[in-house]
C-alpha cells in the first residue's frame, strides 16, 4: 500500500470515527427498570473529540458525566449519584446506532441493568 492510499485510508477512518462521537452530542432519554422501579433519564452528552463530559439526570438525582469517552460507535462514561444518603457509581458502556444507544450500568455491587436511550426530539 502506498502511504497517500494509507493516509487517505487513515483520514476516513478518523472522519468516521468523529462522525459518531459528534452525532451523539444532544439530549436522550430513557427509562430504566431498576430493582427500584422505573427511572426516567434524560443525559445531556457533550463531545470534544473523544472526550465526552454533560449530565445524567433522573428523577432522583442530577451528577455531571465523568470519564466518558466516545470511539466509533462506543460510548462509556461514569455517574456518580447519591441515593438515599449513599454515592453509589454507575458505569456505562454502550453502542451508538442513529438515533438509539444500547446500554449497560452497573451500577455499584447491587445491580446490572440493559436499556435504550434515544435522541430526544
Amino acid at each position: 500500500m502506498t502511504i497517500r492510499r494509507f493516509a487517505v485510508c487513515a483520514l476516513f477512518v478518523l472522519a468516521v470515527a468523529s462522525a459518531f462521537a459528534a452525532g451523539v452530542a444532544g439530549k436522550w432519554t430513557a427509562a430504566i427498570d431498576t430493582q427500584i422501579g422505573v427511572q426516567n433519564y434524560t443525559y445531556e452528552f457533550q463531545v470534544d473529540g473523544e472526550k465526552l463530559t454533560g449530565t445524567a439526570k433522573s428523577q432522583f438525582s442530577q451528577s455531571p458525566i465523568t470519564e466518558g469517552s466516545v470511539k466509533g460507535d462506543k460510548i462509556s462514561f461514569i455517574e456518580t449519584l447519591t441515593y438515599e444518603g449513599m454515592t453509589v457509581r454507575v458505569a456505562y458502556t454502550g453502542t451508538i446506532a442513529g438515533d438509539e444507544i444500547k446500554f449497560n450500568r452497573q451500577v455499584g455491587e447491587f445491580a446490572s441493568e440493559d436499556f435504550v436511550a434515544k435522541r430526544a426530539k
